[in-house]
């Protein structure tokens, strides 16, 4: 693709939202196309696995805040610039007056440092700027997939397989393109660069060899199980690893684990994003597990100890004479592990729990109970409501 057509290119026409959308509502429509889209969803469509593979270029792009940047700044510049779908036109924004090489901006060539447009495309597309650099194939794209885990699963750490269909590199040809036993070799057009220069008019253009497409390379053997591109698409399993205390929508990075690269290049990386079930008995804030443990009456006001359940066995908690309902005792150190190592603290919660219906002799001893506390003269409204 030329240097014209990435200036072109509306990422966020691609993913349907505008140009001033936040992080979230990019990944949310991303999602609702990678979904409707994929080609495990639609077998044999070629038009859904194109349309796949141009939205998941857009989301690489306006996903990474660095890289949305630059799109965005380049965008403008060129929108500002005279450069409209006819090319640039003498006189417009700048006033050009002499033949003008675009791969002058795209390589910097204002000096050392100055950086240049070359500079910006060297980050979104992952090619260098100017005629002189060696052409690399293109990085694979990031991939995004999710998982469930249990509540316990995620605060202990689990190891999960996910099974997925993505683009990956070849098993037959190990993602060279070339058939076995056989090399690319170097394009003799551009030399290996990648890129050649055109002259259109009074202007001149660097863009993509048409001879190697701008790989540098030509494959004459390609592998035929990949044609040449060095790329399958695959199901395969991956085993991840998701560490303890993992919170519910927390994304996992696994480098090299997404879309392979095309000839060889690097993969790109995949993003696990865990969603956590809740749990009948815990609960979580923060690194801290949470719990509600029933308790009579008589055992707030005598005391007691009782076994509560944590991640790993069982703990006996102290519940001293007179404990308020409603109290949080703490445990400290049976919470949920954390990532510099030691844990969470375990926060214990009492609660009365009333009984619906009493036999007689437990309800003549309450009755008892009942004018002896008045006997002793406590009211356990006193001061309340200026009372």
């Amino acid at each position: 693709m030329s240097q014209r057509e990435w200036i072109e290119k509306d990422f966020y026409k691609e993913l349907g939202v505008s140009s001033n959308a936040s992080t979230d509502e990019i990944k949310k429509a991303y999602r609702k196309l990678a979904r409707d889209l994929h080609p495990d969803a639609n077998p044999g469509d070629t038009k859904a696995e194109e349309r796949f593979k141009t939205v998941s270029e857009a989301h690489a792009v306006l996903s990474d805040p660095a890289k949305r940047k630059e799109y965005d700044e380049t965008r403008r510049l060129f929108a500002g610039g005279g450069y409209g779908r006819g090319g640039f036109t003498p006189g417009a924004g700048g006033g050009f007056s002499q033949e003008f090489n675009l791969g002058d901006i795209f390589g910097g060539t204002a000096g050392a440092g100055d950086g240049g447009l070359g500079d910006l495309f060297g980050g979104l597309f992952n090619r260098g700027g100017g005629a002189r650099t060696t052409s690399r194939p293109r990085r694979g794209s990031d991939v995004e997939t999710e998982t469930t885990l249990g509540f316990r699963e995620a605060a202990q750490g689990a190891t999960v397989p996910l099974r997925m269909t993505s683009p990956s590199p070849c098993t037959t040809c190990h993602g060279s393109g070339a058939k076995p036993g056989t090399s690319p070799r170097i394009c003799p057009i551009c030399n290996g660069t990648g890129v050649v220069s055109r002259n259109q008019g009074a202007f001149g253009f660097s863009e993509p060899c048409d001879e190697c497409r701008g790989t540098g390379s030509i494959i004459d053997d390609p592998c035929v199980d990949c044609r040449g591109s060095g790329i399958q698409n695959r199901t395969r399993t991956i085993t991840v690893r998701i560490p303890p205390g993992v919170a519910d929508g927390q994304r996992i990075r696994l480098a090299g684990q997404g879309e392979a690269g095309l000839r060889g290049a690097p993969s790109g990386d995949l993003y696990v994003t865990v969603h956590v079930s809740q749990d009948k008995v815990f609960g979580r804030n923060g690194d801290d597990l949470t719990l509600v443990l029933p308790v009579s009456y008589s055992e707030l006001v005598l005391g007691t100890t009782v076994s509560v359940p944590t991640l790993s066995g069982r703990v006996g908690v102290k519940v001293p004479a007179g404990t308020a309902d409603g109290r949080t005792l703490r445990v400290r150190g049976r919470g949920v592990p954390k990532r510099g190592g030691g844990a969470g603290d375990l926060l214990v919660t009492v609660k009365v729990a009333v009984p619906q219906k009493l036999d007689d002799a437990a309800t003549e001893a309450l009755r008892a109970y009942q004018e002896a506390e008045q006997a002793s003269g406590f009211d356990p409204r006193a001061g309340w409501a200026g009372a």
